[in-house]
């Protein structure tokens, strides 16, 4: 598995830090940052859900 961002669309609503903090970071007044682009499997199902409610669909999961 592996993320990918757009930062061009991201708009650092935070709403994917909420869901996989051990993954995501998101500043004040700025955009993501996947701490992890190769999260281990058990993380799958958090990504999965920040790459769902992110406002903006600035996120994607991608399988190896």
């Amino acid at each position: 598995m592996r993320i990918e961002v757009d930062l061009d669309l991201c708009q650092g609503h935070a709403m994917c830090e909420l869901e996989a903090p051990a993954v995501f970071s998101v500043p004040r007044k700025g955009k993501v940052s996947v701490t992890d682009p190769r999260p281990p499997d058990g993380e799958r199902a958090a990504v999965e859900a920040a790459v769902r409610y992110c406002p903006t669909q600035a996120l994607k999961l991608l399988d190896d």
